[in-house]
């Protein structure tokens, strides 16, 4: 709704003052939203200022203002709202490496997003995305979701989705992106209880570069807060928002959303409060802008906020804060001016617009990987299996996947979807010496009752029976086993998904799997007469034919389910190799349904491929060499010996162009782009534990991790061949004292392929002799290039030397050391041919010094430590990770060693409540031979707060490895600050 002149009159010169963002908030283009914000502010009463902290916030009728609510999912393309143009996956938009693609998906989705809310005006223009939590572990769930294990990758390429969810008018926006989720998580297992352990380093140096960046370029407006606890303490009150977030250049003005249901968890599941009032309170100073609790209806949460209100726990200024971001967010998607908003004419023929779909088409090529590409058995020698070429004889496309296009929990409604057997059948459906073949190579069998005698069978919407004396069409059921004996039966006559619709019945009605419990999978629970029993995996139930009827019915007693016997009608193992024996060349896809297996709400337990399509592959192979195996996945995998396949290609759940993507790389139409947005380790063993959020100790990710993996970050083929030839280094001169601030490599590049070639040139920095643990291989530039065949081509690629910091715990801030770093140059993290060494001058920070105190979080290193929370809301203390085993946390780095003799080490510690048990703290400094001395030691009382002091023996010597001590925690301890005296 528009507000009217007669309501607001135009802001004053005081108004036009005021700060909506609070101090450091966005200016210029914004200020008009800012003063709107607060013109509007100023006219609410309080009961209308709370009833806008639910994320559906009511009209204001006497004010012109409409109902309002946060939040419309938006990860790659409109969500959740009906048909609309479906893009690949985020982490297969990650993979084109390609800002400015990013930017034009995201702005086609802003704009059907748009469209949306020209149908219907309910619709919020606040879109819940991009994710940006950096990629961390591959076993994530929501890998997805994800644009790359590295930060700044992420940065980049999340912030162009941004920008194009923002749009280009300086003073109105698209829509408000909200960069998800803030903070350290990385797993859905106990995703709400469990606590991300964040050191000083990883936290400055991994986490928060990939929320920094889009919000100080003011292309995101928005932030969602995190299930999980940080440091111990509830990611909904953590003070890193106030401390860290809002500091940053716009951040002030950023609206921070919670994520669904999270406000309750907070003295529900949690357990951190003992009710509503005092959690709410404690979200809002923490810096909570909207509550997304309890589905539409705000209620509970107004209640619980006005109660915080009666009790004194917030003020009518904490709710003032958190209402004019929210106003400022409406504003500057010109609701309170449509006049003057210009995407108003902006309607519903924007969704599916045909421009969109051949940018999904775009998209989709793209982001395929090629990641092998050797000859089959009777291809020439050197010759890769792919392109396939203009006449590449008859093609058999073998896998469920290869025939049809799956969604997402955060996809839009497909709409005129192309698989990849249709892709390729459009592409050389009228090629001369060419066909396509579709297998999907799984069984199909029927499912006699040994009890009644009937089939299983049904067709239309009619409740399954068992009654056929002999299978018909109705009792065909395709089978396909998604991993660890998870599977669907599908009609084979109607092409339905069996599933439970909410009345215990079965049918075969569901279109596809889906939902946020899945209905359509069954686990068989086998015996050894050959029967088998079906567990209804949603529900837990099991499958039972009722008297009378004979309708298939779900019950939850093990002991009354029915036990059939599966004929199989027809083999799909024989008819892939059928179908591959008979084809030139074989495309056997595999991968994942991105509602099983691995999503939100369960991480994967592997990374191993389904034992099924481990097999559907082997049988393709053995029947013919020349096999291309496509891997269709929201993650990576470990491929184990079929990594040895003569070409392998990787594409995320593509959207609805996911087959003509496909189809024009594997054709040569379009040269391959894609590159890998993380690792592809090769077995779960070089994994860290998915809880283990410390990739410096465990040595995690392409930074740190020594494992050689089966396809590094960045890898990804051309059909060309490119040679790396030369790297030239230039200081680029900057204005500040410490001289040259980036550098610039010029890399020389010749194709000596018989086609072109999109090589990505990537640079990493290395620095071996760093006197802090830098990362083995650091992504610090990369450029694409077109280079002709038989041709040459250069990359001139700049790396800002701030790309080089690490974080200081002693000056806590992120510093680049002087020393000398080398730039390796190449085509991925593994695959780096060229290097060149130079020097930085730096800025060598300050050590340690005795006499001064410093935080306990802040140690070198450590083992079996914790981070907690010094108190409820505030700061960061160092306690044992089990108070039955010892933790150390090590410090090192001092300015001078410390002289020897007449030390004592002061701490600020707490312990346990007066009913636990005592704790222990030990001080040790190095020995001869990697070993560590105790110098001295205290016991901690039980509920003891305070300072203590360690006196130190005499005599006790810090020469051994620069002044180093460890710092011995045992027991309910922890300690918040520490002084060498």
């Amino acid at each position: 709704m528009r507000l009217e002149p007669a309501t607001f009159a135009a802001p004053t010169a005081d108004a036009a003052g005021d700060d909506a963002s609070g101090g450091n908030g966005t200016a210029g283009a914004d200020g008009h939203a800012a003063r709107l914000a607060h013109q509007i502010l100023r006219s609410l009463s309080l009961e209308q200022k709370v009833a806008m902290l639910h994320q559906h916030a009511p009209a204001v009728p006497e004010l012109g203002l409409a109902p309002f609510h946060t939040g419309a999912e938006a990860a790659h393309g409109v969500a959740w709202l009906g048909p609309a143009t479906v893009f690949p996956q985020p982490v297969g938009m990650a993979a084109t490496w390609d800002a400015d693609l990013i930017e034009r998906l995201g702005e086609a989705t802003g704009r059907e997003l748009r469209g949306k809310k020209a149908e219907d005006p309910s619709v919020g223009l606040n879109a819940w995305a991009p994710v940006v939590n950096p990629l961390r572990h591959p076993l994530w769930g929501r890998n997805e979701e994800g644009f790359s294990e590295d930060p700044h990758l992420t940065a980049q390429l999340a912030g162009a989705y941004c920008r194009g969810l923002r749009g280009r008018d300086p003073r109105t926006w698209l829509t408000v992106p909200t960069l998800k989720h803030f903070l350290g998580y990385n797993n859905e297992l106990d995703r709400n209880v469990t606590s991300s352990i964040l050191s000083p380093r990883v936290l400055h140096e991994y986490e928060l570069p990939a929320y920094r960046s889009p919000i100080e370029d003011g292309v995101a407006g928005a932030v969602m807060l995190s299930y999980n606890l940080v440091n111990g303490r509830p990611a909904h009150v953590s003070d890193l928002v106030q401390s860290e977030l809002r500091q940053w250049r716009n951040g002030e003005s950023v609206t921070i959303v919670t994520d669904a249901g999270a406000p309750g968890s907070l003295f529900r599941a949690e357990k951190y409060f003992d009710d509503g009032p005092a959690a709410y309170a404690a979200a809002l100073h923490a810096g909570v802008d909207s509550f997304t609790d309890d589905g539409d209806n705000p209620a509970p949460s107004l209640a619980y906020l006005n109660e915080a209100l009666e009790k004194g726990l917030i003020s009518e200024s904490d709710v003032d804060r958190a209402v004019l971001r929210l106003l400022l967010l409406r504003a500057r998607t010109g609701e309170f001016t449509p006049d003057s908003d210009p995407y108003a004419s902006i309607g519903a023929d924007a969704i599916g617009d045909a421009v969109h779909v051949r940018l999904a088409r775009e998209a989709a090529a793209k982001s395929v990987v090629v990641l092998r590409n050797e000859s089959g058995a009777d291809a020439p020698s050197g010759a890769g299996l792919l392109p396939l070429g203009s006449e590449p004889g008859t093609l058999a496309v073998i896998g469920t996947l290869g025939s049809r296009v799956l969604s997402d929990w955060y996809s839009g409604t497909l709409q005129d979807e192309v698989s990849i057997a249709d892709g390729l059948a459009r592409r050389y459906g009228g090629s001369t010496g060419a066909g396509v073949v579709a297998e999907e190579g799984a069984d199909v069998v029927a499912l006699r009752s040994v009890r009644t005698g009937g089939y299983l069978g049904g067709a239309g919407t009619a409740v399954l029976t068992a009654q056929a004396a002999a299978p018909g069409e109705a009792e065909r059921f395709v089978v396909k086993d998604w991993g660890k004996g998870e599977l669907t039966l599908r009609s084979e006559l109607t092409g339905k998904f069996v599933t439970d619709t909410g009345d215990v019945y079965l049918r075969a009605t569901a279109d596809r799997v889906g939902g946020w419990v899945v209905q359509e999978t069954f686990l068989l629970d086998r015996a050894s007469d050959g029967t088998a029993a079906l567990q209804h995996v949603g529900t837990g139930k099991w499958l039972r034919i009722e008297a009378g009827t004979a309708s298939a019915a779900l019950v939850p007693d093990a002991g009354t389910a029915d036990r059939f016997v599966l004929r199989t009608l027809k083999s799909g193992h024989e008819a892939a190799r059928q179908a591959a024996a008979n084809a030139g060349t074989a495309v056997v896809v595999v991968g994942n349904d991105p509602h099983l297996g691995g999503r939100e709400t369960l991480d994967r337990t592997t990374l191993d491929l389904p034992l099924a399509d481990q097999e559907l592959v082997r049988v393709v192979r053995e029947a013919n060499p020349r096999t291309v195996l496509v891997v269709v996945s929201s993650y990576p995998y470990a491929l184990g010996a079929l990594a040895d396949t003569p070409a392998i290609v990787w594409t995320s759940h593509g959207g609805q162009e996911l087959g003509n993507g496909v189809a024009d790389v594997l054709s040569g139409d379009t040269e391959p782009s894609g590159r890998l947005p993380q690792t592809w380790f090769r077995r779960d063993a070089h994994l860290a534990d998915i809880l283990d959020y410390d990739i410096i100790t465990s040595r995690s990710t392409y930074l740190y991790s020594r494992a050689e993996p089966l396809y590094a970050l960045g890898h990804g083929l051309t059909y060309g061949e490119v040679h790396y030839e030369s790297v030239a280094l230039r200081e680029l001169r900057g204005e500040g004292p410490q001289g040259s601030d980036q550098v610039e490599l010029v890399v020389e590049l010749r194709n000596a392929g018989a086609r072109p070639a999109s090589e990505l040139v990537q640079v990493y920095a290395s620095a071996p002799d760093h006197r802090f643990d830098f990362p083995r291989r650091l992504l610090v530039g990369h450029q694409r290039v077109k280079v002709p065949a038989g041709g040459t081509a250069t990359a001139r690629i700049r790396v800002p030397l701030e790309r080089l910091a690490t974080y200081s715990v002693v000056e806590e801030r992120m510093l680049v050391e002087p020393g000398t770093y080398q730039l390796l140059v190449g085509a991925s993290a593994e695959d780096l041919p060229l290097a060149v060494p130079f020097s930085v001058a730096g800025s060598a920070g300050s050590g340690r010094r005795a006499g001064r105190w410093f935080r306990a979080e802040n140690f070198d290193s450590c083992h079996h430590l914790a981070l907690v929370p010094e108190t409820p809301l505030a700061g960061t203390a160092i306690a044992p990770a089990d108070t039955t085993r010892p933790g150390w946390a090590l410090y090192r780095h001092w300015s001078l060693p410390p002289a020897d003799g007449g030390h004592e080490v002061l701490l600020d510690v707490a312990s346990g409540g007066p009913a636990g048990p005592a704790g222990l703290v030990r001080i040790q400094v190095p020995g001869p031979a990697d070993t560590w001395n105790t110098a001295g030691s205290a016991r901690v009382a039980a509920g003891f707060s305070g300072a203590l002091v360690i006196q130190l023996r005499s005599g006790t010597t810090f020469r051994e490895r620069g002044g180093a001590f460890r710092l011995v925690l045992e027991g309910a301890v922890k300690v918040i600050r520490v002084q060498l005296a």
